[in-house]
């Protein structure tokens, strides 16, 4: 494992910074002590000599609270010589020795160990070999707050830079390397003279760490490829020549740096995708001898045979393909639930398939064993999609064991056994031994008698209630005990689908937990103006997730004042604060459409063509539809959301640059509703009437509909009154507006009303609660 130590520096006191302003390469002083502190980022291998003179150098320039991380790859005594520097240093600095066996990706990959140890929002790379000067630094930081830049570039080829510490090969080197990158990438580099660079300044959390996957020297040149959102500068500088110790270039690294842009270029699973196609041909013929075999010679209707030859390439293409195209993420999902997952997604192509077969052979009079072919390769690249986003999914760091700890704004706490990926943002290290809700993951035995789906049983007092879908440890059951603790216990097989335990078990939990302690989780997205909040609420599947980005990306463009809050539930407390819920966003490909800078991978978009119709409107229509029979639905949604989990992102991802807000003043509330046009003004009764029927419509889905009386009457206590009576205290003298459009232009007028409004409007003709709530749900 890395070895990492922190060295704070000597007791030399340090000056409250510089006496005399750093040069910078034109001449021009400039003031670091306005600078923003940075962590610079130095790979080094077998580099002793160089250490003493550049911390030294690094010392007379960095910014107050800047630190120094060296990554050491080193066989010589490197990690000796920083340790013995940093004793005298008046600059913390910081070393990550990098055992042999955890050198992936060379010197890119030691970049990356040093972005994810960074402390600084800025963190500045740099060669230990003095060819960089650190003289540099303070001009970068610098250019990025005079163009409001992402990512400052030193580069060797413009305006006053220089390549003199190469020589003639290097340089030649050097300029056909660039050229191959601009010539792959001319619209990403067309404004960067040096992608080869080793020195540049980056705004570390606007890039996605996990998404880079370096090989070799060219770390920068990943970065621009994989981060496109990033506002990119540069800075001319004179490359020195080195001070002491070998350069690490050689032929090898040429070889890599060639592999490594042709699969920026092409794409990670170039390869992976030929193998997986090469696999599909032979599945192919496997696929047509037993659909011939079936038909011709067992007499079978062509569609029967259909599915047994299914069922017969399945099992072949899973062996092959399991062993050799994704043989290398086999850690993301058990043997067994790969086959199953396999299976399910070729069944579900199988339902597309048949009525294709069907309209080819029957009505089109196409040979059968021809339209059979045509439909399988029709939907190749959407099993190929969704082998590799779920089945054989990429696992980049496995995440800790539990329990997990979650603080909710220091009201309510949550202790799980099991990952709850909507509280992430709440997520602590510290131990919570009493928390407000305990979550446990139970054993084979449902609490129950096994029962029809939906069995619901509690105990006199309705102090301790328990839900069974009737399938045992294979499907969804819950056995919850109300008090100072909530203790909740889930089947097993929830463990394999958190956003369901969440989202149907925990979630309408919290709700009524948060009336109990005089706050209210209502139903509505939730930005704020400057120290005022805006409530967006309206019926699910609305537009408010992609109404709250639009908002936030037009705003970020504008260097507006536009904070985010929260996109699906907000905090209220009675005397009108709003606090922020930010829970990751469930989207859609027409939301991402919706802003400029996603910070997607190729794989995350192509995902949400599968995932935003599964997971949409119309699929929520057929799930509440299915509600209404005997099946066991909560098991069916867990099922499915194991298999092909919701397209959810946070803020940071979809809009790169949005602010974030903890809390705000409620100053006022929009109800958007789909059809029609205009604004209607609503008094404070049709506001409440609104709002909390809006609340209501996001927790229809099994089990809450008969396990709700549980939570909200246990103890006597009446909290639908109570929660009532909250919102309505937030509510009171809050301005509301119920905005109707069929464009869903709704976030060009938010921002547009929010800064017209200048008191309460008049309330001539306010909306009745019926037509306040009749927002559409389409």
């Amino acid at each position: 494992m890395e070895h990492r130590h922190t060295f704070e520096g000597s007791d030399t006191p340090r000056a409250p910074h510089l006496t005399e302003a750093p040069v910078s390469g034109n001449g021009h002083h400039l003031e670091s002590h306005v600078l923003a502190p940075v962590s610079v980022i130095a790979p080094t291998r077998n580099e002793a000599e160089n250490i003493a003179p550049l911390v030294a150098r690094l010392e007379r320039v960095l910014p107050e609270g800047s630190e120094i991380i060296f990554v050491d790859d080193s066989e010589d005594d490197t990690p000796a010589v920083i340790e013995s520097v940093a004793l005298r240093s008046r600059c913390p600095i910081r070393l990550i020795h990098r055992p042999p066996s955890q050198r992936d990706g060379g010197l890119g990959g030691a970049v990356v160990a040093g972005l994810r140890a960074a402390r600084s929002s800025w963190a500045c790379v740099m060669d230990a070999d003095l060819q960089h000067p650190p003289e540099l630094i303070p001009r970068l930081l610098a250019q990025a707050r005079l163009t409001q830049a992402d990512l400052v570039i030193a580069s060797r080829y413009c305006d006053e830079g220089k390549a003199e510490g190469l020589d003639g090969i290097r340089t030649a080197i050097s300029r056909t390397s660039t050229t191959a990158a601009r010539l792959a990438f001319p619209r990403r580099l067309r404004r960067v003279s040096d992608p080869m660079s080793g020195f540049f300044l980056l705004r570390k959390d606007l890039i996605d760490i996990d998404a880079l996957r370096p090989r070799g020297f060219k770390i920068l040149l990943e970065i621009l490829v994989r981060n496109r959102h990033l506002k990119v500068s540069e800075v001319g500088f004179e490359f020195g020549k080195r001070y002491a110790g070998e350069s690490k270039a050689s032929l090898r690294e040429g070889f890599r740096y060639l592999a490594h842009l042709g699969t920026l270029r092409l794409g990670n699973d170039a390869l992976r995708f030929a193998a997986f196609a090469a696999i599909g041909l032979s599945g192919l013929l496997v696929n047509t001898l037993v659909l011939l075999a079936g038909t011709e010679l067992v007499g079978f209707h062509y569609l029967l045979s259909v599915v047994f030859a299914t069922w017969a390439s399945t099992l072949w293409n899973f062996s092959l393909t399991d062993a050799w195209v994704f043989g290398d993420r086999r850690e993301a999902n058990r043997w067994g639930e790969r086959l199953a997952m396999f299976a399910f997604v070729n069944t579900l192509a199988l339902l597309v398939r048949g009525p294709m077969i069907y309209v080819l052979t029957s009505i089109l009079g196409i040979y059968y064993v021809l339209s059979n072919i045509i439909s399988l390769v029709s939907l190749s690249l959407v099993r190929y999609g969704m082998s590799d986003a779920w089945i054989w999914k990429v696992t980049h760091q496995p995440r800790a064991r539990g329990p997990y700890c979650y603080d909710i704004h220091g009201i309510v706490t949550v202790w799980s056994e099991t990952w709850l990926p909507e509280l992430e943002r709440f997520l602590t290290t510290e131990t919570i031994a009493q928390p407000t809700i305990r979550v446990r993951i139970g054993g084979l035995r449902p609490p129950g008698p096994l029962g029809r789906p939906g069995t619901v049983g509690a105990t006199p007092d309705g102090r301790r209630f328990f839900y069974d879908d009737g399938l045992g440890p294979l499907g969804f059951w819950i056995d919850v005990t109300m008090g100072e603790t909530v203790e909740v216990i889930a089947s097993p097989f929830l463990r394999r689908s958190p956003h369901v335990l969440y989202t149907n078990v925990v979630e309408p939990i919290l709700r009524w937990t948060f009336v109990r302690k005089g706050y209210a989780l209502v139903h509505g997205a939730c930005i704020a103006f400057g120290d005022e909040a805006y409530l967006v609420t309206a019926r699910t599947d609305t537009g408010k997730t992609t109404t709250i980005l639009r908002v936030l990306d037009r705003q970020r463009r504008a260097t507006d004042t536009g904070a985010f809050l929260s996109d699906d539930l907000t905090l209220l407390s009675p005397d009108g604060r709003v606090l922020s819920y930010p829970k990751p966003m469930t989207i859609s490909r027409h939301t991402v459409a919706a802003v400029n800078t996603p910070m997607l991978t190729r794989r995350q978009r192509f995902g949400l063509w599968v995932q935003s119709r599964l997971h949409s409107r119309e699929g929520r229509r057929f799930a509440l539809l299915l509600a209404r029979t005997r099946l066991p639905v909560a098991t069916i949604n867990a099922v499915v959301q194991w298999i092909v989990p919701p397209p959810k992102y946070h803020i940071q991802q979809l809009v790169p640059r949005a602010k974030w807000t903890r809390e705000a003043k409620l100053a006022g509330m929009f109800v958007i509703e789909r059809g029609g046009e205009g604004e209607v003004p609503l008094d404070d009764r049709a506001a409440l009437e609104t709002l909390l029927s809006n609340s209501d419509d996001a927790y229809g889905f099994p089990p809450y509909p008969v396990i709700r009386h549980y939570l909200h009457s246990s103890g006597g206590q009446d909290l639908q009154l109570l929660e009532r009576q909250i919102v309505e205290r937030a509510l009171s003298g809050v301005p509301a507006r119920l905005l109707r459009s069929s464009a869903m232009d709704w976030w060009q007028r938010i921002p547009m009303l929010v800064n017209l409004r200048d008191a309460r409007p008049p309330v001539e003709q306010p909306a009745s609660p019926v037509v306040a709530t009749g927002a559409s749900a389409t």
